[in-house]
């Protein structure tokens, strides 16, 4: 329009417009996903195999029921439990990694030698990434040799209690049906954010040469 105060309400309406739109395409894809259908009846939710995990733990605050990949969209209980099996594994492992990402940021190196025969120190490690390669092969190979120990020493077969990360470890838990939940579902949320949190320092480490400021 010629006129410049039609033109500034045609120019607000095209970006009111274009919120909307982007808000209105995410939801289609939501409701696609849930349903089959971008433009349907809601009630096919109802029949969606996802309603079988809508009450699993780990659906909480602020998302909900998130699987926008529609890994659970076959409604196979088995292919879950595996799922959240390997979900539960990866947050644990993260909340160390990023524990000991950081930790000699903060309280520097420990003393001695990491390979008295090959004359290497703690000191002589650099922190974050760059001291992948200079650990010995040795050392990997302890570590490699450590996670198989961990994975073949309980049964973790499905139905079993390792399966669902009970390795009997006891100490942080609870005998309070409620209080256990609600611990079980905290962590949870902290192995997403530390899977988040340790791939971002990857990321910062690589940029900036420091995974911590």
């Amino acid at each position: 329009s010629s006129d410049p105060a039609a033109k500034q309400k045609k120019l607000a309406a095209e970006l009111a417009n274009g919120r909307l739109a982007m808000m209105a395409i995410i939801g289609m894809f939501f409701q696609d996903g849930l349903t089959g259908s971008a433009w349907g009846d809601w009630a096919l939710y109802t029949a969606s195999p996802l309603r079988a995990f809508e009450n699993e733990l780990g659906v909480q605050d602020p998302v909900g029921f998130w699987d926008p990949a529609g890994f659970t969209a076959d409604g196979n209980k088995e292919n879950f439990a595996r799922r959240r099996q390997t979900e539960l594994k990866h947050g644990r492992i993260s909340q160390l990694a990023a524990m000991g990402y950081i930790t000699p940021e903060i309280t520097g190196k420990l003393p001695g030698y990491l390979s008295p025969s090959a004359g290497l120190k703690f000191a002589d490690v650099p922190n974050g990434l760059a001291a992948i390669s200079k650990v010995p092969a040795a050392g990997w190979g302890q570590i490699l040799a450590y996670m198989a120990f961990c994975e073949v020493s309980q049964d973790q077969s499905p139905g079993t209690a390792a399966s669902k990360g009970d390795f009997g470890f006891k100490v942080l838990t609870s005998s309070d049906p409620a209080q256990k939940q609600k611990k079980l579902a905290a962590e949870l949320a902290n192995g997403r954010l530390a899977m988040m949190a340790i791939i971002g320092m990857f990321f910062q480490d690589g940029l900036t040469g420091s995974a911590w400021g």
